[in-house]
Order: structure tokens, then sequence, then C-alpha cells
């Protein structure tokens, strides 16, 4: 069994936010500002068991035009109020910080949209990593490394979606998963991180574990 975590990598979106509403409102204005497929909400359902370049597939999104993408929906992001933090997320932080847990955020996000969601909880955390591109989680992950001088097998990311854990894996750390985000549980369970977590709790009890 891997020793617990001294480190904890966290995503925003869909992980400590609960963003998924907002994050469909900006892709659908992206997809008639960028020329791609928009769907509806029944058909981004059916997408949630997909990874990250499966549903851009089929989006037929090109990926060049992916940068571009991504900027316009973080200006809608700090346009529109933040999202709310998921229930239980701000105490979770709280009972790692005071286990002596180190606390990083690596997002997609800007840093600047992550504090606003993250209000008074945003100070627990030591390390930031943002804007990372779509594919690019596992060299912010290194970043973060190399800045808290852990050793991978020391530090768990914890995110929503299955890039996040291929990303982990690329990178040597732990993969952690959440299951009330964008992936669906049994996708996430077949991608097979260390941990899927169900509760905000159970985080906490696996790294006193």
């Amino acid at each position: 069994m891997l020793p617990p975590p001294r480190l904890a990598v966290f995503d925003l979106d869909g992980t400590l936010a609960d963003s998924r509403a907002l994050m469909f409102e900006a892709l659908d204005d992206a997809a008639r500002r960028f020329g791609f497929r928009r769907i509806d909400h029944a058909e981004a359902e059916s997408l949630r068991d997909r990874d990250a370049r499966a549903i851009m597939r089929a989006l037929h999104v090109p990926l060049w035009k992916l940068p571009r993408i991504a900027a316009h929906v973080k200006a809608l992001a700090t346009a529109a109020p933040p999202p709310p933090l998921f229930p239980g997320a701000e105490a979770m932080l709280d009972r790692l910080r005071l286990a002596g847990v180190t606390l990083a955020l690596v997002s997609s996000n800007s840093e600047a949209n992550a504090r606003r969601a993250l209000g008074d909880a945003a100070a627990s955390f030591t390390h930031w990593a943002c804007d990372a591109t779509l594919f690019g989680k596992a060299s912010r992950f290194r970043q973060v490394l190399r800045r808290s001088g852990r050793l991978p097998a020391e530090a768990m990311a914890i995110g929503d979606e299955l890039r996040d854990i291929a990303a982990a894996r690329s990178a040597g750390v732990q993969a952690g998963a959440v299951a009330w985000g964008y992936a669906v549980p049994s996708a996430l369970a077949a991608a097979r991180p260390d941990i899927l977590f169900t509760s905000m709790a159970e985080i906490p009890a696996w790294f006193a574990a």
C-alpha cells in the first residue's frame, strides 16, 4: 500500500467548485463563436464517460482552436458570478491543512477565477499552478513538486476527470478521483485511480491513514 501523501494537489472545477452548469453555458457560447458542434444537456450527460480527446472529437473541435476556446471560456467565467463550492469542501481543506498536509491547486482555470471561487478557503493553499492547457496538467504537477520539495510518491493529485488521472500517472504522483464531478464514477473506476472518493469526508481520512 502506498504511504499517506503529504502534498494534496487539487483540481478546482468539478472537484472543489460546482461549476458544471457554468461550464456548459460557456462551452455552448464558445460553440457558437468558434463554429464547433453544439450539444444539449442530454448529450452532454452522455459524454461523461469519455476522455477529453473523445469529447473533442464528438464536438468536432479542431485541436488548433483549443487555446482560443480556452481563453474565451475563462473570460466568460471571469464575467460570471463564481460557482459555489461543493458542500463540505472548505471543512475538508481545513482538516487537511490542520493535519499538516500541504495544499496545492492545479487548474485549467485562471488563478484569479480560482481565488474568487474559493473565497476564504484560498488561504489554505500554498502552491498555485493555474492556466494549465487541456492536456498540460502533468507539467503543472511536476512544477508543484519542485516548488514543494516533495517526491512524487509523497503527493496525490485529486480531480474529477479522466485526464486528471492520466496526468497524475504521467507525473508519477498518486491519483485520486472524486465521484461528484464531471466524469461518471464508473468511467473513473475503470481508469483505476489509487482511490475513488465518494464523499468529501473520505479525503482527509485517506491522508491520515
